[in-house]
Formats: C-alpha cells, structure tokens, sequence
C-alpha cells in the first residue's frame, strides 16, 4: 500500500503528486485497469457542471496532477469522474455500532489483485483561502488516487462507502467524490446526509457514517433516490454490501451481476452481532476476517481478494489498519493522524 501526505492548495497537491510519479517514471493513465473509452469521457464532460457548482476544488486537483503528469486533463477527468458509475468493480463490507466504550466503523475494501501495489492511504492537509473556510483534515484509503472510500476526518466523522451496480446513472458525484467530500466538509452524521440530499450523485451506492457524538447511519442512493437507516434501539448496528437492503431501495437492485458474494458477507454481519455480545475493535476484526463466516475468503487466483481492512474506533480516537487480507494478515494500529481532542 503506497502511503501519502499531502500539504497545500488542491491545485498544489495535486501538481507536487503528479510531478513527483512522473519523476519516478510513473506515468497514472498507464495503470488504469480499464480502458479510457469515448463513453467514459462523455459521460464526465456531462459530470463536470455540477463538480464546478458543488465540488470545484477537486476539479483543480485533477488539474494539478495533469499538469504535474505532463499530460492533457480530459482523459484523467474520464477515468476518475467515470468511476463507480460505468462497469464499476468495488466490493466492499462495512458495519458500524457503538457501546459505552466505543463508536466503531469497520471496513473490508474488496478489489483486483493485479493493481494492489496501487492502492494508497492517504492523510490530507489542506489550505484554502479563507473567504471559503478551511477544509478539514482527514485520513483515507482508496484503489484510486484523489478518490476516497473510507476515511476520518479531524473532527472525528468516518465513513465508507460500497459500490452498487448501478440500474441508474446521473449527471453528478460519484460515490468516491462524495465521500471526500463529506470527509473535508462535514464533522456529523447528520451534517453529512444533509449534504448528500442537496448533492446530484451520479453513481449508485451505500454509505455507512459514524461520529463522535455516537450517530451512525447506512445511506442508500443513487441519482433518483436516498433512504437513511440511523442506528438506534431497534437497530443496534447498520452495515452495508453492494446491494441496497432497505426495502424502498431494493428494487434498484441487479441480481444478474456478479456482486463477489455480497449476500454472504452481509449475512455474515448478521449472525457475529447474534452470536457474540462483546462489541470492540477485537469483535470488528472478527468480522473483518470472516471469523463467523464468508467475508474475505476469495481464491487469489480468480484476481479477488480484501486488499485492506480498516477499523475507525471514535471514542477512543484509534486507526487499525491491515494491508492485505485480515485472514492472513495482522491489524496495526496507525498512530499518525491525530483527531481533534
């Protein structure tokens, strides 16, 4: 897993990071492990407007790091705008819950082997002018550079997302984009699923958010609908797969692909909060490494395998972090990033 800090301006990140691959000999578009069709780059022209409206700053970072990569914006904006909404491959776990003695969002990032040196953590800083605030700091991981599919911010907001096939698309945010989003701008639960009912969201997707203050939900959506399920006495945990389960969402759902076993994980999930009351980090990892039942368990050989896992503990301000599959690898907990006290 490739580690990265990154201080200044969008614009700046963006342009340090890409000068700094291609010094390296590491040209980005190489190893995109799709092609960049004429379908891709429409379809993120027709995404720009509501990323220059909503979310411009993450336009100037796709900027810098093609300046930085010496190349032209138009297909690195196509590759990761596209992204989630046309043949998206991410198959992702997550759950989270809460007790008197933690807040935990847990995490299995399921994805291709052949890329996995590629994938990044990532811990941002970043300055703005201040007529627009400064957004907050956070942590990240990602298959994909600028993109985020889980993280925590500073003021101790988590969340990860799992991609849905998607029956729908629309012109706007993806689900990757619209997690950073929320990871620089938002320091709730709430503050964050109102954001998402004013964003356009192209992709189709779950997002499962937890914070210090103990609220946590599983956000449903794609472009035409969002439903949120919070955590409560009659749902003592929310969790997420790559199919939607609240029953307004369901029939959004296609049963034709192949979702990597979505159903087993998310019954899986099921049945460790039934068969086990202790509920910390030691119970996430459990989890995580398909302790009570299918979760990680892919054959390498096909291309599948949990590439990370990641367990946010919000009470006690803790990261653990495995890179690699947590059946066979250990969590270490990653002291770099400091939340607000």
């Amino acid at each position: 897993m490739y580690h990265g800090r990154f201080n200044g301006t969008h614009y700046e990140i963006g342009l340090k990071w890409g000068g700094l691959l291609l010094k390296n000999g590491k040209k980005l578009l190489d190893g995109v492990p799709f092609p960049i069709t004429e379908e891709r780059i429409k379809f993120s022209r027709r995404c720009i407007p509501s990323y220059e409206q909503y979310f411009p700053e993450v336009l100037e970072e796709i900027e810098g790091i093609a300046a930085g990569q010496k190349i032209a914006s138009e297909k690195l904006m196509a590759v990761l705008l596209s992204m989630y909404c046309i043949m998206p491959e991410q198959k992702c776990s997550c759950v989270a819950f809460k007790n008197e003695n933690h807040i935990i969002l847990a995490r299995n990032s399921d994805f291709l082997t052949e890329i996995e040196k590629l994938y990044m953590n990532c811990i941002y800083k970043i300055k703005k002018p201040a007529a627009f605030g400064p957004p907050y700091s956070f942590q990240g991981n990602t298959t994909a550079f600028v993109e985020m599919e889980d993280g925590v911010n500073e003021r101790g907001l988590a969340i990860g997302l799992t991609a849905v096939w998607p029956s729908v698309l629309g012109a706007g945010l993806n689900a990757g984009m619209i997690l950073r989003y929320g990871l620089e701008r938002c320091a709730t639960v709430p503050e964050f699923t109102e954001a998402l009912k004013a964003l356009p969201i192209a992709s189709s997707q779950t997002f499962t958010a937890a914070d210090r203050q103990g609220n946590a939900a599983v956000i449903e959506c794609n472009a035409e609908q969002t439903e949120i399920r919070y955590q409560d006495e009659e749902h003592p945990f929310v969790s997420a797969v790559n199919s939607f389960h609240l029953d307004s969402m369901k029939h959004f759902n296609n049963t034709q692909i192949d979702n990597w076993n979505a159903e087993e994980r998310y019954q899986t999930i099921q049945r460790a909060f039934e068969a086990e009351d202790k509920r910390d980090p030691e119970f996430a990892k459990k989890i995580l490494s398909g302790w009570f039942g299918f979760m990680c368990r892919y054959e390498r050989a096909t291309g599948k395998d949990t590439v990370w896992s990641v367990i946010y503990d919000l009470k006690e301000l803790e990261i653990y972090r495995c890179e690699g599959n947590p059946s066979r690898r250990k969590f270490i907990r990653d002291k770099r990033f400091a939340l607000l006290p």
